[in-house]
């Protein structure tokens, strides 16, 4: 089976939608995909179901899905890109089908997850990512009274305990491995560059004025029989423990480049290369959001807006949104400097403590690798089913190898996916 659309967007994120509402809203055929239920991406998940107080973005949100309705525009919910067979095609599982969609430009927006770092009882069954944590919340999870500890780097932290503070968790500690002297330099740009931005920060805080927020913290270790009990924090060179009902951790993002890896699209530090039009190094390949530096939702529907631009020959609209874009690059950059991963960090995994969780794999026998191939090799290490999605980002930072990966299928699929063909009922 197969179709053909003018421009296909890859991520039904902030970004991915207003790709495809401004592209769509200038006549071109487009196609939404999305692996999720709904379109919103991780930002805007379960609005549906939350309370006005709990979805600060509500509003905006609601307009965009209103755009996006009133287009037309083909919104493929829980599909999944498997691969790219020839030049300016995908393949696509959808509902049981191995779809191949033929395309004029294609937008990718396929956002960014979290990084982890292997510490002792990090594998304990209530440690989580902070952005995990704040899914369960806006699926329903009931935190009412649950004591919480966030712990990592980045304005995740921030927003994720917001968010507990709100559905009436009990947040303990909000620990920032960045130092005071960055994030105070940080504040001070961003009052110049994007005072909206330092606003809203100013506003977690205050809803969160109640939990301590430590600069130079992080976690040493979790501990508990069968589940977590208790963690041990280190607050400026002294420990201190505290028992604790869910520990959220998130080491700042790391795109999903596997796709546009995948089409060839050049990478440097960690993001797609793009040009001031979103157009990558590979014709027709427009990329948006997380995947050209990690900057949030402002970012990604400003990128967003300028690709589905492009893709509709509308140039000149594009390049009025260029001096917005180059405020949020500036702050993607400060964001790396401040939030910059220190060398301490590094030391916190033991011998025994496990990098790869999908096949149990230690430190102790990753030391004897000089390699991502040679810890693939004789480790698997990166061979489960996240194929590397979390190891990999841990083992980059802990020994800088490059644990890209780019071949399909992109995600777990169908041998008769991958062959092109449907699966036949007996």
């Amino acid at each position: 089976m197969s179709e053909r659309f003018d421009v296909i967007v890859v991520g039904a994120g902030p970004g991915g939608m207003a790709a495809a509402v401004l592209a769509a809203e200038a006549g071109k055929n487009v196609c939404l995909l999305d692996e999720n239920p709904a379109p919103g991406g991780q930002i805007w998940r379960g609005y549906e179901r939350e309370s006005e107080a709990l979805s600060p973005h509500r509003m905006e949100f609601l307009r965009w899905r209103r755009r996006l309705s009133a287009t037309g525009c083909a919104v493929w919910n829980e599909a999944r890109v498997l691969a790219a067979p020839q030049r300016n095609m995908l393949r696509v599982e959808r509902q049981s089908q191995c779809i191949d969609l033929s395309y004029g430009k294609l937008i990718l927006a396929t956002g960014a997850r979290e990084r982890f770092l292997p510490f002792p009882g990090w594998t304990l069954p209530g440690v989580v990512g902070a952005g995990g944590l704040q899914s369960f919340l806006k699926s329903g999870l009931d935190v009412r009274g649950q004591r919480v500890v966030l712990a990592g780097s980045g304005p995740l932290l921030l927003a994720v305990a917001a968010s507990l503070t709100r559905a009436g968790a009990h947040v303990l500690l909000i620990a920032e491995q960045a130092s005071r002297h960055t994030l105070v330099h940080l504040g001070l740009h961003l009052a110049k560059l994007l005072p909206g931005k330092l606003m809203e920060g100013a506003t977690c805080r205050w809803q969160t004025r109640k939990t301590p927020y430590r600069q130079d913290a992080w976690v040493v270790r979790a501990e508990g029989r069968e589940r977590l009990e208790r963690v041990t924090v280190r607050v400026s060179g002294k420990e201190e423990q505290m028992e604790c009902d869910w520990l959220a951790c998130a080491y700042h993002l790391v795109p999903n480049l596997e796709l546009p890896l995948l089409l060839g699209c050049a990478v440097e530090n960690g993001a797609v290369v793009v040009d001031e039009q979103q157009r990558s190094s590979v014709e027709d390949v427009l990329c948006i959001g997380e995947l050209t530096g990690v900057g949030g939702l402002d970012k990604a529907l400003v990128e967003g807006q300028i690709a589905g631009n492009h893709a509709a020959g509308r140039t000149t609209q594009a390049y009025e949104l260029v001096p917005e874009l180059r405020k949020h690059r500036q702050f993607v950059h400060l964001l790396e400097e401040a939030f910059a991963l220190r060398a301490e960090l590094r030391s916190l995994a033991m011998p025994e403590t496990i990098v790869c969780r999908c096949e149990d794999v230690t430190r102790e026998k990753l030391e004897a690798c000089d390699s991502w191939r040679a810890a693939k090799l004789h480790t698997r290490c990166g061979m489960g089913s996240c194929q590397g999605r979390i190891c990999g980002a841990a083992t980059e930072f802990l020994y800088g190898w490059d644990a890209h990966s780019a071949r399909p299928p992109v995600m777990p699929a169908r041998v008769s996916s991958l062959a092109g063909e449907e699966e036949r009922g007996s």
